[in-house]
């Protein structure tokens, strides 16, 4: 237990807001080196500070196994979303009180990152190929991480057999839930163009908030699906409406809103998008989407009760596979092969004083060895 708190410590106060370059790669790359591991790092963007293009550093490692043995891949993120205000204690230096682990990615997911690398050390060389896909660009645009690191991977020849993320997928308590798949995502800006005029001469204006309302009534009214065997239904929420009029004489030149779409496999990014632009022409406006995920499913079978089985022997529980939440940069993985998340419980994800409790740590760890132990038998 002591070992993998002292790697969680590490990782957490190494400052790594998202997008993350520097010290925090340092870290991984020292606890890596020693464990016979080719480490590769490289960075990403070249624009500036606060936009899409921010420079974002990716690591790759690997502990090449016999030839022709069975590759193992654990996958996960470095980056964390600012802290915020109001932490009992400094965020960025991680504190043990009582039974927890207190500070900014103890379970997202700096915490589950340590359990890998302490669940290596107990995998033989022999037993086959363990590699390491780390990213610094998960919370944020994720433009320059995951999808950089899968061209380095094809690249370089390294294709992984199965691959597991530690995003933290427990909920009540570890092990209770895997993601085994995850709905798509898709943004759409909607704006209506009209005609800046007085209100008391209507005839001479063309007042665009009507046209929005009506678009934006049509779409709320939609029934995309009713869900499948495993994702529940999709979802449309209208996310923000604006005008920016500060007059209240003045009907305004344009009228502009966003919605946000959470999918399943009935669906694809492009096809939402295609009707979404329609219904908004109809109306007189214009969509410009932007598509963060498709929809993928791993389907249970042999990889998901490989972690069945590991988290059983350490917890005595099944874990329930599902494909709910957000989206991971398991959506890019799945183009490289069968990927799965496993991790720490949620609970404290993204929110001030972010815990993990130290037991979970020791536990996750030796859930971790068993899994790729049996992934590469």
């Amino acid at each position: 237990m002591t070992e993998v708190l002292d790697l969680a410590k590490r990782l957490m106060g190494a400052e790594s807001v998202t997008p993350a370059t520097g010290s925090v790669f340092d870290e991984m790359e020292a606890m890596l080196a020693p464990l016979g591991f080719e480490v590769s790092r490289f960075t990403r963007g070249d624009g500036e500070e606060g936009t899409p293009e921010a420079p974002v550093e990716n690591l790759f490692a690997i502990r090449k196994g016999p030839e022709g043995s069975k590759h193992f891949a654990f996958a996960g993120h470095l980056d964390v979303v600012p802290p915020g205000g109001g932490w009992a204690s400094d965020a960025f230096a991680p504190e043990v009180r009582g039974e927890l682990l207190y500070g900014r990615g103890a379970v997202d997911m700096k915490g589950a990152i340590a359990c890998m690398v302490e669940a290596v050390k107990h995998v033989p060389q022999d037993a086959g190929t363990i590699s390491f896909i780390i990213t610094g660009d998960e919370e944020g645009p994720a433009l320059h991480g995951t999808r950089a690191l899968i061209d380095f991977m094809r690249a370089e020849g390294h294709q992984p057999d199965l691959c597991l993320v530690g995003e933290p997928t427990s909920v009540n308590r570890l092990g209770d839930m895997m993601k085994i798949g995850r709905r798509g995502s898709v943004n759409i800006w909607l704006e209506v163009d009209g005609m800046q005029g007085h209100v008391a001469y209507p005839h001479l204006a063309d007042n665009p908030i009507p046209k929005l309302v009506a678009m934006l009534a049509e779409l709320d009214a939609l029934v995309l699906d009713e869900g499948t065997d495993w994702f529940q239904p999709s979802n449309l929420e209208i996310t923000d409406l604006e005008v920016g009029n500060m007059a209240h004489n003045v009907i305004p030149a344009k009228a502009e809103a966003r919605i946000s779409i959470r999918f399943n496999d009935q669906h694809s990014g492009a096809s939402l998008s295609e009707m979404v632009g329609a219904i908004a022409e109809k109306h007189g406006g214009v969509a410009k989407p932007i598509i963060s995920g498709e929809p993928f499913l791993t389907p249970p079978g042999e990889f998901s009760d490989i972690i069945a089985r590991a988290v059983k022997a350490e917890t005595g529980i099944d874990p329930e596979p599902s494909t709910t939440g957000g989206t991971s940069d398991a959506r890019f993985l799945r183009a490289v092969c069968p990927v799965i998340e496993f991790g720490l419980v949620n609970a404290t994800m993204h929110k001030r004083d972010e815990a993990v409790a130290i037991e979970d740590l020791s536990t996750l760890s030796r859930i971790y060895t068993a899994i790729a132990k049996d992934a590469l038998a």
